[in-house]
């Protein structure tokens, strides 16, 4: 039977070449958040052929990889039968969803939720902020480039106060009082912890040599790069956009797209992120097995 373990930063090696194969947009597709968010969702993972099989709780995301998918779903049910579990994908691809639709109509009741759907963007948009719908965006840029600013890669000998910042932005922001703020900052910690050997790259913003924001994250799939995290003072208007304008600048060269990933039903996220006017969304899907009906397995 399958057998699934807590998710390794060892595990990097055999899981990244079969993300590759799949070559999917989708930010849950991804080492580095699957490893970061491990504690909070329960993410357990392990390998059937060349598929990469990761379980968020109880619901697996559908597998990335390639192997006899007949197979794959036999042994999918197969664990969930034998653990007790319903058998249900979350966070599916449409093109995933379309599959399952044509090959097993009847066997799956599909649904959706746009609070999950992962915000894309063109490179080149966010690294010039052409265009009218982005005027304001420019404008914040030119005002913030007026004061003693600075911007630079981190690196080891600068990555200690991206931690530090990040513990006062946390203050700063109550996190003490949210546990969505206190899960997704421990996530940005672990990311910061293991930097380098997840192979995150990332920017500082300064003024007057004092961090204000930072940002990282890294190549995706082979035209997207995935932001995992941005967070910015408040104390000088303009530094999201200005951090947000740097990395598109300094790490996205080359890559066709930017995956800013979801906005989790914020509405105040949810605003910024549109406010940058994506060029489309990554939609995603959750799948629950109809027993007894349906094209027999």
């Amino acid at each position: 039977m399958l057998e699934l373990k807590k998710i390794e930063l060892s595990d990097k090696q055999w899981i990244d070449p079969l993300l590759k194969l799949s070559d999917f947009r989708g930010c849950e597709y991804n080492f580095t958040n699957n490893f970061v968010w491990s504690g909070v969702y329960n993410i357990t993972v392990g390998r059937f052929q060349d598929f990469y099989v990761s379980k968020h709780g109880n619901c697996f995301v559908f597998p990335a990889g390639k192997g006899d998918t007949d197979a794959l779903l036999s042994e999918l049910k197969n664990y969930c039968d034998s653990t007790g579990i319903p058998f249900e994908f979350c966070s599916m691809d449409i093109k995933d969803k379309q599959m399952l639709e044509q090959r097993y109509p009847g066997m799956f009741t599909f649904d959706t939720s746009e609070d999950l759907y992962d915000y894309v963007y063109q490179s080149q948009s966010l690294a010039t902020l052409g265009g009218k719908k982005l005027h304001s965006k420019r404008n914040y840029i030119n005002r913030f480039k007026q004061l003693n600013w600075s911007f630079e890669d981190i690196t080891p000998d600068n990555i200690d106060e991206c931690k530090q910042m990040s513990l006062e932005w946390c203050i700063r922001n109550d996190c003490d009082k949210s546990e969505d703020k206190s899960e997704e900052m421990c996530a940005v910690g672990i990311g910061l912890e293991h930097f380098f050997d997840l192979g995150l790259v990332g920017g500082i913003l300064r003024v007057d040599g004092r961090i204000q924001a930072f940002s990282y994250g890294e190549q995706q799939c082979s035209d997207t790069f995935v932001t995992h995290v941005e967070k910015a003072f408040t104390d000088y208007d303009g530094a999201y956009p200005m951090i947000n304008y740097m990395m598109a600048n300094r790490f996205c060269k080359g890559l066709e797209y930017i995956n800013r990933e979801e906005d989790m039903g914020e509405e105040n996220l949810r605003k910024a992120k549109k406010s940058y006017h994506p060029c489309f969304m990554v939609e995603k899907f959750s799948a629950v097995y109809n027993a007894g009906k349906g094209q027999s397995e």
